[in-house]
């Protein structure tokens, strides 16, 4: 079964969360002082926006509510069946938690 993802356009409240993000990308590799890692999702405060300076990257795991699912279609369910193969294949680690 395929990883569960939310889509894009997704409003969630992380743990310990007091903010609302919205979901504008997934399987995101970021390069650390530690080295590179990847993100399941890339976030920005509702209703804000985009901010360079102010964006969030997070996991599944992290996701304390979820607000409201974006939208779904068939273009969706292809890019989970990607998503879980990169994941099989991918070398680097995935962050962890802060």
């Amino acid at each position: 079964m395929a990883k569960e993802l939310l889509p894009l356009g997704s409003l969630v409240y992380l743990k310990e969360g007091t903010v609302k993000l919205m979901i504008i990308g997934r399987g995101i590799e970021l390069n650390e002082e530690a080295g590179n890692v990847y993100t399941d999702y890339a976030g920005v405060v509702y209703p804000e926006g985009f901010n360079p300076e102010n964006g969030y990257f997070f996991n599944d795991e992290d996701v304390d509510r979820v607000i409201f699912r974006g939208f779904e279609d068939e273009e969706e369910n292809r890019f989970m069946e990607v998503y879980e193969e990169w994941e099989k294949t991918i070398t680097i680690p995935k962050k962890q938690s802060d």
